[in-house]
């Protein structure tokens, strides 16, 4: 088993990985595990998998929760691995603290995860605990060391979301908004400001879809 090949399965299941690392004592992984991969969607495949799976059109609550749980779930059994979620808490497991171990992923400066090759767009629909030691690549640079502009410091319409912390009230209450309606259907304007998201090709439906969970929640 190697890297390549399981990228090659994640694809497969319209997912990616997007980093991963080797536990040590201090991280709250499940014994025994030799190698933490993060998964994430694969885009832009994974919105019309996802929108034309069962979760998607039964009607159940949760369906991408659900859609997570079957698809890397069934992945991990056959692997002989363990699947792990960013959901189902509390409590939760620590995905951010994972992400940042990683190397690929960085806290950019709103706090916001930044991913090497998702941008602000990055997302975890799971992971998959081995107890094998895979190689892993040397992470490359921190996307945010080379950006001069900073757009996602003054993206937000409404300055709820900055360096100085995120005011989820005033964004919700915007969303509400006939101005906030490009947001709602758009993407979060601090997300998309990232130079990095624009080349991830993740639709604006999936965003869309997202910032309307998130408005509702």
């Amino acid at each position: 088993m190697n890297l390549s090949a399981l990228q090659d399965g994640a694809r497969e299941r319209s997912l990616s990985i997007l980093g991963g690392f080797h536990p040590v004592p201090s991280d709250d992984v499940p014994r025994a595990s030799e190698t933490i991969l993060l998964l994430g969607p694969d885009e832009p495949a994974f919105w019309p998998a996802f929108r034309n799976s069962p979760e998607a059109e039964d009607g159940g609550a949760d369906p991408m929760d659900r859609w997570s749980r079957r698809v890397i779930g069934g992945w991990a059994e056959t692997l002989g691995a363990r699947a792990l979620f960013p959901f189902g808490g509390p409590p939760f497991l620590p995905f951010y603290s994972w992400a940042l171990r990683s190397g690929r992923v960085h806290a950019s400066p709103v706090q916001f995860l930044v991913h090497d090759t998702a941008g602000m767009m990055v997302s975890f629909r799971g992971a998959l605990a081995l107890t094998e030691r895979i190689a892993l690549p040397e992470p490359p640079p921190a996307p945010c060391d080379t950006c001069v502009e900073r757009p996602c410091v003054t993206a937000c319409p409404v300055g709820a979301l900055t360096p100085a912390g995120y005011d989820v009230p005033a964004c919700k209450s915007y969303l509400d908004t006939p101005a906030g309606s490009a947001c709602l259907t758009g993407g979060c304007r601090v997300r998309t400001a990232c130079p990095v998201s624009h080349r991830f090709g993740r639709l604006a439906a999936q965003s869309e879809y997202h910032m309307r969970q998130f408005k509702g929640a």
